[in-house]
């Protein structure tokens, strides 16, 4: 039997997975239930469509809670530890510099939290430590230069500090 995949999250992430879980068994299943009960009092299933609509969005959340439950299922919540190293779980400042940077317009201070690749969001500056960024990220310290190979080309940047993300 193959090995499940590991999904690392943080505490927060974790409760997050968890709130949604129980939203989408307790009142999204019962919103889509009605939906479909509300479409077969319309007559002729094989040209009604409310009821696929609702057919469809009934699978599309039954999906959506086997995905939440597989990953809950596996999930590693990682302790983040009080140290000064980078790991999943913490905030870190970086600088950017040089010239793909500058090009990027990513020059000077940026915060970032590292995150499993589920809980990943670039606009909320979560990244995963799967991440080009991330990865290079991941064991060092503050006032260490890290270099990381991202699609663009590689960046440059300065480890500034490292907290715990909450």
């Amino acid at each position: 039997m193959a090995q499940e995949k590991e999904y690392i999250l943080t505490a927060e992430g974790k409760e997050k997975l968890e709130a949604e879980l129980n939203q989408l068994k307790n009142v999204t299943r019962k919103e889509v239930s009605e939906k479909i009960k509300e479409a077969r009092s319309f007559g002729d299933l094989s040209e009604n469509a409310e009821y696929d609509a609702a057919k469809d969005e009934q699978a599309a959340v039954e999906s959506r809670i086997n995905m939440i439950e597989h990953m809950l299922k596996y999930a590693k919540v990682v302790d983040v530890d009080s140290n000064d190293i980078v790991t999943v779980g913490k905030k870190v400042v970086l600088s950017f510099h040089g010239a793909l940077a500058e090009e990027m317009e990513m020059v000077g201070e940026q915060t970032y939290t590292i995150v499993g690749s589920t809980e990943a969001d670039p606009n909320e500056n979560k990244l995963s430590f799967e991440s080009p960024i991330g990865a290079a990220c991941i064991n060092k310290s503050v006032g260490d230069e890290v270099s990381a190979e991202t699609p663009a080309g590689e960046v440059q940047f300065t480890i500034l500090s490292i907290d715990r993300a909450v």
